[in-house]
């Protein structure tokens, strides 16, 4: 009881300290006369990548790197087809806006890239800084196609974060504070109790990581998902999912690497790399053909998931890592 008291903890102050930090810097940005479009592409995207970012970097210092990595493609699997999959069950989703199906191949490439890199058994710094070249170089031409094509997604992102937002200089670097220790104790307990819950439960770390951890630092793009189908905003649902998987693989593994280089756990590369790419490869025809994500596919993607779950928690990765 104790160990998920820990992880349940743990989330909620990870989380709750992100919506802190992002708001607090949202309210700086504009203080300091940032454009919203700007805060929308680097504030808000990195901010809310925050909680994944230090529970990455805590699991690979503490020797953790089942929790690093599959915190990183469990949730990029978990985000198509959760975070698509679930919102389609109260509204159909349709995506026709050019910009998303130039990100999505952004994020095929990136994906691809992501497996190639990991075929050599680890992620040192050198990959790392790489990682993080090429996503800025991404930020850079998404912020001048916004420009030039007047999109203003962008700045409807920063947008959802001002009803809420500190007022006063004061109140808004509290505020960042008070994210930046949230971010760090949430993270502390939810990585230490994912370890303790993998001894005690019999399973490997990796297994938690993929499931558990992913899922419960995927729960912030789920409601903004789910909040975009009442909205019947299909293009920020399908950017929000694209977004937060090229942040993951990009800019999160990139970070991670440079504080600490991790190993790739051999289970991980040979079953759940896969599965990424194939749920990755699955957002294609979606954008590219405008094939509409309605109830029927919804129930798919969510039981596709169902079923991934439940081959971790049956060993099945343990037994393709075996059979390679």
């Amino acid at each position: 009881m104790l160990i998920f008291l820990h992880l349940a903890g743990g989330l909620i102050i990870l989380l709750i300290g992100g919506e802190f930090l992002v708001r607090g810097a949202v309210a700086i940005s504009e203080r300091f006369g940032v454009s919203k479009m700007m805060i929308g592409l680097t504030v808000v995207a990195i901010g809310t990548s925050l909680p994944e970012l230090v529970v990455c970097v805590l699991a690979a210092l503490d020797d953790a790197p089942g929790i690093a990595v599959g915190n990183v493609v469990g949730s990029n699997i978990a985000n198509v087809l959760l975070v698509l999959g679930a919102p389609a069950l109260i509204m159909p989703l349709v995506c026709d806006h050019r910009a998303a199906q130039r990100d999505g191949l952004y994020l095929f490439g990136a994906t691809l890239l992501f497996a190639i890199v990991c075929a050599t058994g680890q992620i040192d710094r050198w990959a790392g800084f790489g990682f993080l070249a090429i996503l800025a170089g991404i930020l850079i031409l998404s912020y001048r196609r916004a420009v030039k094509s007047n999109d203003n997604s962008l700045a409807q992102a920063t947008e959802e974060f001002e009803a809420v937002m500190p007022r006063s200089l004061l109140s808004s670097l509290a505020s960042v504070g008070t994210g930046v220790v949230g971010l760090v104790l949430g993270s502390k307990l939810l990585v230490d109790g994912a370890i303790d819950l993998a001894h005690i439960a019999g399973v490997s770390e990796e297994v938690i990581g993929l499931t558990l951890v992913a899922l419960g630092t995927s729960l912030p793009e789920l409601a903004t998902s789910v909040v975009a189908a009442l909205r019947r905003h299909a293009d920020v649902a399908m950017g929000n999912v694209i977004g937060s998987n090229l942040f993951n693989t990009l800019g999160i593994m990139g970070a991670t690497t440079i504080v600490q280089p991790v190993p790739i756990p051999r289970s991980i590369m040979s079953f759940d790399i896969w599965v990424m790419i194939g749920v990755t490869l699955l957002l294609l025809p979606m954008l590219f053909r405008n094939w509409p994500i309605g109830r029927g596919l919804g129930i798919v993607l969510c039981g596709g998931y169902v079923l991934y779950v439940f081959a971790q928690f049956q060993g099945f990765s343990g037994i393709a890592n075996a059979a390679g």
